[in-house]
């Protein structure tokens, strides 16, 4: 009786944490919708973890207030669209179906990095364009994190990770007596900078023999946070084998944040990687590249509409603005 009394109060215990929630905001260009160039998304922690995924060209600066802090920036890939080469000229600037947005001199992820005084989570050929970002903005590069693939957050300046594909970095907010565990993973794209944040060198030297300049591979993210909420990130990429293998065999992934797109064929590929590959338990979809929205709803004609009816799992649209919580088992309960 004693030991049963005894795991019932554990049990008691330990519930307030297990009911705790991932809190997921969308930061697009049009308030309540999810337009075609909308890629940035907040992710907070029940440890207070904040990370921002993509910084995208959807901040109108470094210090957009509707961000808020951020311990861990991520950058899936080089095109300027996640990297930033534009900013939001205001917030419902332009179109749903093309935003109002403006040249920058600097890459906004190397400008939110300073200015949220982040860690960079990505591989070490694009961490390293990014310092370079940042060296030009400041006069010094953005330096190794103490330690490589592990930090506590907030960290006292920025830094960056210095890993690659299967790498795993864990960021434990002080005090905490566990991380949120970042993995890399494969994503089938391209991974060329923008020509506009490049020298004028290097842009001579690319368009005489007409190439780009790639920096690694592409990638996506597997999270794990502290309640259990395994999160796929998938960046941009078409349909591939890891996705069975890595993203659900390996890490179990019950959360699948979806980028779509009509350049890696995800627009036509999407069900069948989600229905039998990543298998998640919610799918959110995100980077639909049209206006996939109006008044909050989808468009009946559009690509997103028909693959929300296509996908197995309830799908939630990632409109700007508006804040989900989903809990360890990968299940929307508030805000969708």
């Amino acid at each position: 009786m004693k030991t049963a009394c005894a795991t019932l109060a554990l049990t008691l215990i330990a519930m307030p944490t297990l009911a705790q929630n991932v809190r997921i905001t969308p930061i697009g260009s049009h308030p309540g919708e999810l337009c075609a160039n909308d890629r940035a998304t907040v992710f907070e922690d029940p440890s207070g973890v904040r990370i921002l995924y993509d910084v995208a060209q959807n901040l109108t600066g470094p210090d957009d207030p509707r961000v808020g802090d951020v311990d861990v920036v991520l950058l899936s890939h080089m095109h300027g669209d996640h990297l930033g080469n534009l900013r939001l000229r205001a917030v419902g600037a332009g179109t749903c179906a093309n935003s109002g947005r403006e040249p920058v001199p600097h890459a906004m992820t190397a400008e939110v990095v300073i200015e949220k005084e982040a860690v960079l989570v990505t591989t070490r050929a694009q961490a390293g364009f990014v310092a370079n970002e940042v060296r030009e903005i400041r006069g010094e590069s953005l330096p190794i994190c103490d330690s490589p693939v592990t930090a506590t957050v907030p960290v006292d300046a920025a830094c960056r990770s210095s890993m690659d594909l299967g790498g795993r970095f864990v960021a434990t907010a002080a005090g905490a007596d566990q991380g949120v565990e970042i993995n890399i993973v494969f994503a089938s794209h391209v991974n060329n900078a923008p020509n506009s944040l490049l020298s004028e060198a290097q842009r001579e030297l690319l368009d005489a023999n007409g190439a780009v300049l790639e920096l690694g591979p592409p990638t996506g993210y597997v999270i794990r946070f502290t309640n259990g909420l395994t999160a796929y990130l998938s960046g941009d990429t078409g349909i591939h084998s890891e996705m069975r293998t890595i993203v659900n065999e390996y890490h179990n992934a019950n959360l699948a944040v979806l980028n779509l797109g009509n350049n890696p064929g995800i627009y036509y590929s999407a069900a069948h990687a989600m229905n039998e590959l990543v298998q998640p338990a919610s799918v959110i979809i995100t980077h639909p590249n049209e206006a996939a929205t109006e008044n909050g709803e989808p468009r009946p004609q559009s690509h997103t509409a028909r693959i929300i009816e296509e996908i197995d799992a309830p799908t939630h649209l990632a409109l700007n603005g508006r804040t989900m919580e989903f809990d360890g088992r990968g299940r929307c309960v508030s805000g969708c």
